[in-house]
């Protein structure tokens, strides 16, 4: 590899800085020489201009997280938070994600207490004091996705429903905590479940974290539970995706509501909940893209968490 600067100009003869022209190719050959074990797609990777489209749109999908915050209370409808998240986003110029995605109706996800996951928003669902409530946005911004939830603790929850929240968002802690070049994939969801049974709780295999980029969903899957490859998939710099894992109390099955074809309950009706974060791969080992101005300010990767686990 190149003895070459960041801003040196890159030895091709571009007239370009290294970093914003062969850097990432010449780092990905040096990194697959030293893991043969495993296999880099650098398709996965992304270019020094991209990932900087991935930071303003994760920046901006944070910033709206912030800002519905005083809005997920007690008395407040579902539908009305998803139009302030339409207004928001269309107000800065960018698109909410979900809208018309493979035919989902709203702007975001809204999923309370027993609802896993792509609960819609209605203006008859209102949120109750004890409940627990997942929101679940994705922006598009300049082409590039941002995608990030939060589970939120409504009022006066019970300390069953308290304990789960926090868990699930320790079990994502866990998992983002692992990522660095050269890690396999299936370590996340190896790591994740192991922490989250320990405690007691199931952790939901029907759905999983995802690449992300131009397109919302994009390879690789991440698994959130335990797996295994014959030749695993490494993580790599410039690689970016969620990671995302569903906690239950109960059973990890699921179900599908037959008539609007996309809220997912737990299968005994216990609660679940949820916590999501967009990633980027370093040199060293990892960026999340999606904190909140609110996380920084604090120097937290979410709320709700254990303070240890809140500053890796």
């Amino acid at each position: 590899m190149n003895n070459l600067g960041r801003n040196d100009l890159c030895w091709c003869g571009s007239n370009k800085k290294y970093k914003k022209c062969h850097m990432l190719e010449d780092q990905n050959q040096q990194f697959l020489s030293q893991n043969s074990s495993g296999r880099v797609m650098s398709k996965w990777q992304k270019s020094a201009e991209e990932i900087e489209l991935m930071r303003a749109a994760g920046s901006f999908n944070g910033k709206l997280m912030d800002y519905l915050r005083e809005y997920v209370v007690s008395g407040v409808s579902t539908g009305k938070i998803d139009n302030l998240i339409q207004e928001y986003t269309y107000d800065h110029g960018f698109i909410p994600a979900c809208i018309n995605y493979r035919g989902y109706p709203k702007a975001c996800c809204i999923s309370i207490n027993e609802v896993v996951c792509h609960g819609i928003p209605s203006e008859e669902i209102i949120i109750k004091d004890g409940d627990i409530v997942n929101v679940d946005i994705t922006t598009i911004v300049e082409g590039f996705h941002g995608d990030q939830s939060e589970t939120f603790l409504i009022g006066d929850v019970s300390k069953q429903a308290a304990d789960l929240v926090r868990e699930a968002a320790n079990s994502m802690i866990e998992g983002i905590s692992i990522v660095k070049p050269g890690v396999r994939f299936s370590e996340i969801g190896n790591i994740i479940e192991n922490y989250a049974v320990a405690r007691g709780y199931s952790v939901v295999v029907d759905f999983t974290g995802h690449g992300i980029g131009r397109k919302f969903h994009e390879d690789p899957p991440i698994y959130h539970f335990k797996n295994s490859e014959t030749k695993p998939f490494l993580m790599a710099q410039g690689m970016t995706f969620t990671i995302e894992p569903m906690v239950n109390a109960g059973t990890w099955r699921v179900d599908v509501d037959r008539l609007d074809g996309w809220t997912v309950t737990t299968k005994d009706k216990k609660l679940s909940a949820q916590f999501e974060h967009t990633i980027l791969v370093t040199s060293t080992g990892f960026e999340i893209l999606t904190l909140t101005p609110l996380q920084k300010k604090e120097g937290k990767i979410c709320f709700l968490a254990s303070s240890e686990k809140n500053h890796i």
